[in-house]
């Protein structure tokens, strides 16, 4: 029994702990909630404000729109995450750890007043999804770890003069994940939980010159106390209902875009995520009140910094690029098998069509080099079992994109 206890008491902290697979940004981030951004990088993601997805990387660029406009998109992101090592039971590598998944986004902004937008963003800033073999030699650690969330972005902003437009948003956001391991006499375990908290969002963009500007926005943290139950395939009737308070981080962009001449245009990002709010996580009991689980994260704050340009062939075709750089927030002391991160290095192209005056069609693909990541999984208690080896990671990209204007 007593290994079953610890078994349980390890199921339970890995099934709450984040609830997140490899993400196409650092950590479980997504940062890819428009199709028009993909082939710059997201270089210019806070001052270019080309459509309405602009509500997600700075709401007062929607200051730029005229009329009414929707916007339609969605990315295929495949990462590939492949362990070499050992672990605590026999078994098989793992096979690849990623997988496609469908990231689809809209947005909606309108033109009140010459000097008033309003708009509505639904997007998943969080998430993916990481599986591996039931048989493979970390499955003690980890076999599947699924996130998702759907974020509702409501966005005002107001033009204060010719150079200056403010912006602002709320965020209504809901997570839901699944996490599965297996714990020797009880079986796999499998975990569900939701919650769902509130944010908000700020942006201003500042007009330099008609060939340039600058764009800076704000997305502030959200915290959750995620509820949910543990089930044990070998033990039906054992339910476990537990809690776990989590905050996803804030972030903070500076950006800015120039229109070189009338065939280029380039851009450039920083953005600083605060990844350091997740040092520690604690699954309570929800009958007791008292900790079941402790697990040691020591994540620290990153930076993204990327660069781009578009070229503009005629009035219908534009070609876009772009490179970023994108830090891990994790240590190769504190790496586990749920999120084996590693430092990013982006190459992006892509490019737009316009059908006609009203609508734009963008497309875009990216590749990331992820550095490779080792792994010494000593910092959970009670501890599942040595897993120790490297991961060979990377990711591909594929964005599609719709605007209409009315």
């Amino acid at each position: 029994m007593r290994f079953s206890k610890t078994a349980v008491s390890w199921s339970v902290a890995g099934a709450m702990w984040v609830m997140a697979g490899s993400a196409a940004a650092s950590g479980f981030a997504l940062i890819e909630q428009s199709g028009s951004g993909l082939g710059n990088a997201f270089s210019g993601g806070a001052a270019s404000a080309e459509d309405s997805s602009t509500i997600f990387y700075n709401p007062a660029g929607m200051s730029r729109l005229s009329g009414k406009q929707i916007v339609l998109a969605a990315s295929e992101i495949r990462p590939s995450a492949k362990f070499t090592g050992t672990g605590a039971l026999p078994g098989d590598a793992g096979g690849d750890a990623g997988s496609w998944a469908l990231v689809p986004n809209g947005y909606f902004a309108m033109e009140v007043d010459p000097k008033l937008r309003v708009g509505l963003g639904i997007n998943s800033p969080f998430g993916l999804q990481t599986e591996y073999t039931p048989t493979w030699v970390g499955r003690t650690n980890a076999i599947k770890s699924k996130l998702e969330t759907i974020n509702l972005n409501p966005s005002v902003a107001y033009q204060v003069n010719d150079s200056l437009s403010l912006g602002a948003g709320i965020n209504y956001q809901r997570i839901r994940g699944q996490l599965t391991s297996y714990v020797g006499a009880p079986g796999t375990s499998s975990m569900t939980g939701s919650d769902s908290a509130w944010g908000y969002n700020l942006g201003a963009l500042y007009n330099v010159s008609p060939q340039t500007r600058i764009g800076a926005a704000y997305r502030s943290a959200i915290s959750y106390n995620l509820n949910g139950s543990v089930t044990y395939s070998n033990m039906s009737g054992l339910i476990t209902p537990i809690t776990l308070a989590i905050k996803v981080p804030d972030s903070f962009s500076l950006s800015g875009f120039h229109r070189l001449d009338d065939k280029w245009d380039l851009m450039a990002d920083a953005t600083w995520t605060g990844w350091s709010a997740f040092q520690q996580l604690k699954v309570m009991v929800v009958a007791t009140g008292l900790p079941l689980q402790t697990v040691q994260e020591s994540w620290r704050d990153t930076w993204r910094i990327s660069a781009g340009s578009n070229y503009h062939y005629n009035d219908r075709w534009t070609a876009r690029m772009g490179v970023a750089f994108d830090q891990t927030p994790v240590s190769d002391a504190f790496r586990t098998a749920r999120i084996p991160d590693g430092d990013r290095t982006w190459l992006s192209v892509g490019g737009q069509y316009k059908p006609g005056k009203e609508s734009a069609i963008d497309f875009g693909y990216a590749h990331l080099f992820v550095k490779n990541a080792s792994i010494n999984a000593t910092n959970i208690v009670p501890n599942p079992g040595p897993l120790v080896g490297s991961y060979s990671n990377s990711v591909d990209i594929l964005s599609v994109q719709y605007a209409h204007s009315f």
